[in-house]
């Protein structure tokens, strides 16, 4: 591993919560893929599979910065617990459910349920942003490392989850990633040494971090951006389907994933400086025009290098957001303003599914990639309009205590 990745794990403590949230943020990636195989294969009715997994993902969209919000208050341990326990029950009577062939409105009430799944994805970053909120470099680093740790999530948790799915039996995608967001969401929670301090609502100021304007924008466009997301997976799979090799679709996904995750390691090792804000629009601008590709594609195998190629914008830009959100959230909200940016995210994969869905069944899959170029468009200009916000970085309060290098540290309020 080179050194940078090397010196961020020498604080104490990293290693474990590292771990920890990798297999708690699998179900990320498995959960929603997971409902759908498993209905599909009990009912046959995909429309009834793909509302369901909507559901868990508009669920937790809603639910997360809330959550998020009470552990900015109260802590990762006094918050998680509870909240895991709740989405673990729901995924355990959806399971039953499905298997008993209940009523629909059943499947519905467990899977809006099954939503209050923590962002675990947040809650590393923020014991990250504790230990080297006063070391810019290591904190890049980190930031980095962690997106090379979402994208691998997303190349291997769903052939996980469809496989096991289709060969063992239908409940074994959702039942695995249920159990990987158990054990990780408490093994995180166990380690108390690098947990960020809490902030009392004393401390903690009244309203949202949404009411910060930089983070207005970010959210706004990872809006666009999780769009380009939801109607890329979509219209891969009906692309790939047209050509005769519906099987190669998660091939061709998996190079997409791998060229952010290529990128950010890459992106990791280096010390960039300047204004994050204009690294930031950059790397929108250039997810945007590697868009443009799309519009082309005539073969698999061109597909996968376009989207190789469009994969290589995602982490960069993934990494710098969080960067941003640190500048414009206070620190007593933080885990909050990282959670907000993830739920832009995930309401844009929602639309963009619904969008490309749409889109190829009035005028085939080919058409279907427009979507995201529009998306992409809809994300420049976004961010053209909100840079000046993005340049405003709010005054950081945060409580008396902070965590630098794994310990306690004083620090004055601003």
């Amino acid at each position: 591993m080179p050194s940078p990745y090397r010196e961020i794990f020498a604080s104490p403590g990293t290693r474990g919560f590292s771990a920890a949230g990798f297999l708690g943020r699998l179900p990320l990636a498995m959960m929603g893929i997971g409902i759908v195989t498993m209905v599909s294969q009990v009912t046959g009715r995909y429309g009834l599979a793909g509302a369901l997994s909507a559901t868990v993902a508009l669920s937790a969209a809603v639910i997360g910065p809330q959550i998020s919000r009470l552990v900015d208050r109260h802590g990762q341990r006094r918050v998680l617990r509870p909240a895991t326990l709740i989405s673990l029950a729901a995924v355990t009577g959806l399971l039953i459910s499905v298997q008993l062939e209940l009523a629909d409105w059943v499947l519905f009430v467990f899977s809006a349920f099954v939503g209050c799944v923590p962002s675990v994805g947040s809650m590393i970053r923020s014991r990250w942003a504790a230990i080297y909120r006063m070391n810019s470099r290591k904190l890049h680093t980190a930031y980095s490392f962690e997106s090379v740790v979402d994208e691998v999530c997303f190349i291997f948790g769903p052939i996980v989850s469809i496989g096991l799915s289709t060969v063992w039996f239908p409940e074994a995608g959702p039942l695995l990633a249920a159990v990987f967001l158990g054990v990780g969401v408490f093994w995180l929670t166990a380690q108390r040494g690098t947990e960020p301090v809490p902030h009392p609502r004393e401390q903690h100021g009244k309203g949202s971090a949404l009411r910060s304007p930089g983070l207005q924008v970010l959210v706004l466009t990872f809006v666009a951006t999780g769009t380009i997301f939801g109607a890329i997976d979509v219209v891969t799979v009906a692309f790939a389907e047209e050509e005769g090799h519906k099987a190669l679709a998660s091939v061709v996904l998996a190079i997409y994933a791998l060229g952010s995750c290529l990128a950010g390691v890459v992106f990791g090792l280096l010390h960039l400086k300047g204004a994050p804000a204009r690294r930031w629009l950059l790397g929108v601008c250039a997810m945007a025009v590697s868009m443009i590709p799309l519009q082309l594609v005539g073969s698999l195998p061109f597909l996968a290098a376009a989207l190789f190629v469009a994969g290589l914008s995602i982490a960069p830009t993934m990494v710098t957001t969080m960067a941003l959100v640190e500048q414009h959230v206070p620190r007593a909200k933080l885990t909050e303003g990282m959670t907000w940016v993830s739920t832009g995210l995930a309401v844009g994969i929602a639309l963009g599914s619904s969008a490309a869905g749409w889109v190829i069944d009035s005028a085939g899959a080919d058409a279907g990639y427009a979507v995201p170029g529009v998306a992409g468009a809809a994300a420049v200009v976004v961010g053209l309009l909100g840079y000046r916000r993005l340049n405003r970085p709010v005054p950081q309060r945060g409580g008396a205590h902070e965590q630098h290098d794994g310990k306690p540290a004083e620090h004055s309020v601003a």
